[in-house]
C-alpha cells in the first residue's frame, strides 16, 4: 500500500497532532518502561524462572526491533495511519492472547508479537517528532509523557498484582493499546511533506554517521541490560519487593525531570557536555549496586540512573537529527535503539549465573562508557563542522 495524502491542514507542530504522536509512543513504550515489574511477575505468577523471565522480555524487544527495523528500510513507502492501526491491533491481540498459555516458547512468541505492534507505534512515533520545528524540545516532552506513565505503572504493579494478578495487567495492556486507535487520524499519513531540517544539520561523512548509529546501539544495549533486572537487582540487595517498586516509582518522576532539561533548552548549550555527564555519570551511579545496600541508596541510585538515561535520550536523538539534511540518521539511530534494547535482556540473562547480579551490573557500565567514546567521534567533527559553516 503506497503512502496517501494527509488530512488537507494538518500541522505536525500542532498541538494535537503533538499530544496523539505523544499518547501512541507511550502505548508503544507501554510495556518496555515497565519491563522490572513486567519481569518480576513473570517469575512471581507465571513460574517462570529469573532466565527465562529475561529471555521473555528480549523475546519482546526483538519484536518491536524487527518492526522498527523493518519500518527504517521500508516505511516511507507506506502508508503511516494504516501501519499504526495495524501496530494496535497486533499488540492488543498479542497480549489477549499471551493469557491463555504460560508455556515458555508460546508465551515468547505471543509477547514477540505484541512487541511488533509496540515497535509500529515506538518507531513512526519517533519519526514524526523527528520531523517537527523543534525535536529536542518535543522530543523532551514524549519521554516526559512516556515517564509519567512509568511511574504510575511501576508504583501501582505490586497492588495491581494484589487485585487483579498478571492477567489482570496484560488486559489492561491491551486495552491501553486499542485506545490510541482515535489518535490515528490526528497524525501524518506520511512524512514527505513535513520534514523540517535541524538548524545545526550538516552533512557528516558516512563514516561518522555509522559510528553514531553504532553509538547508538551500544547505549541501547546497555539500557536494556540493566533495565530488565533493575527490579531483581534491588531484591537481591535486600530491599523489600515495595522498596524497590516506591524506588522506581520515584525514579520516574526524576526521569521526567531529566527530560525536562532538553525540552526546556534545546541545543543551544551543544550536547557534549550533557551527553557526557548523562552518559557517565548515569553509568558510575550504577556501582552503588554492588551486594547489599539499604532501600534508600537504591532509591537513589535508581532516581540517578534515570535522571541520566532521560537526560541523554532527547539529546542524543537530537544529535542524530542534526548529523544529515534528509532525516535519515535518525531514523536508523532508531532502528539501533531498539536493536539494542532487545539483545540487552537476552545478553544479561546470559551472565547471569546463580542469581549474581554483579556481571550484569559490570557489564552494563562497560557498554555505556563505549557508547559515549564512540558518540563524542561524531559530535566533535560536527561541531568543528557547523563553526567552520558559520565562519
Amino acid at each position: 500500500m503506497t503512502s496517501t495524502s494527509d488530512s488537507p491542514g494538518l500541522d505536525v507542530n500542532s498541538p494535537v497532532a503533538l499530544f496523539c504522536a505523544i499518547y501512541l509512543g507511550v502505548i508503544g513504550a507501554a510495556v518496555f518502561i515497565v519491563q522490572p515489574g513486567f519481569v518480576q511477575g513473570l517469575v512471581q505468577f507465571y513460574g517462570f524462572s529469573e532466565q527465562q523471565a529475561g529471555y521473555i522480555a528480549s523475546a519482546e524487544i526483538w519484536g518491536l526491533a524487527v518492526t522498527t527495523v523493518a519500518l527504517a528500510l521500508g516505511g516511507h513507502n507506506f502508508s503511516w495511519r494504516s501501519i499504526l492501526k495495524a501496530s494496535i491491533l497486533l499488540f492488543a491481540a498479542g497480549n489477549i492472547a499471551s493469557l491463555v498459555t504460560d508455556d515458555l516458547m508460546q508465551f515468547s512468541a505471543l509477547r514477540f508479537m505484541a512487541g511488533l505492534g509496540s515497535g509500529g507505534m515506538v518507531s513512526l512515533t519517533f519519526t514524526i517528532i523527528g520531523l517537527t520545528k523543534l525535536p529536542d524540545r518535543n522530543f523532551g516532552f514524549m519521554i516526559m509523557g512516556v515517564l509519567t506513565y512509568g511511574a504510575l505503572g511501576l508504583w501501582a504493579m505490586p497492588l495491581a498484582f494484589d487485585l487483579v494478578g498478571m492477567q489482570g495487567v496484560i488486559i489492561f495492556f491491551a486495552l491501553f493499546g486499542l485506545s490510541g486507535w482515535p489518535c490515528i487520524g490526528q497524525v501524518p499519513d506520511s512524512g514527505q511533506e513535513h520534514l523540517q531540517v535541524e538548524e545545526d544539520a550538516i552533512d557528516l561523512p558516512g563514516s561518522l554517521r555509522i559510528l553514531a548509529i553504532i553509538a547508538m546501539f551500544t547505549y541501547f544495549f546497555a539500557q536494556g541490560v540493566i533495565w530488565a533486572y533493575l527490579f531483581l537487582i534491588g531484591l537481591d540487595g535486600g530491599v523489600s519487593e515495595q522498596g524497590v517498586a516506591n524506588g522506581l516509582m520515584v525514579s520516574q518522576f526524576l526521569g521526567i525531570a531529566g527530560a525536562f532539561v532538553p525540552a526546556m533548552v534545546g541545543h543551544r548549550y551543544g550536547r557534549m557536555i550533557p551527553l557526557t555527564v548523562g552518559i557517565l555519570g548515569g553509568s558510575l551511579v550504577l556501582l552503588a549496586l554492588y551486594g547489599q545496600f539499604t532501600a534508600m541508596i537504591y532509591a537513589v541510585t535508581v532516581c540517578a540512573y534515570n535522571f541520566a538515561w532521560n537526560m541523554s535520550h532527547p539529546f542524543l536523538l537530537g544529535a542524530m537529527a542534526s548529523f544529515d539534511q534528509h532525516g535519515r540518521v535518525v531514523v536508523y539511530a532508531i532502528a539501533a535503539q531498539m536493536l539494542g534494547l532487545a539483545v540487552g535482556p537476552a545478553f544479561a540473562a546470559s551472565l547471569l549465573k546463580n542469581s549474581n547480579y554483579a556481571p550484569i551490573i559490570t557489564a552494563g557500565i562497560s557498554l555505556f562508557v563505549v557508547s559515549w567514546v564512540m558518540m563524542m567521534v561524531p559530535l566533535v567533527k560536527h561541531h568543528q563542522q557547523f563553526k567552520q559553516q558559520r565562519g
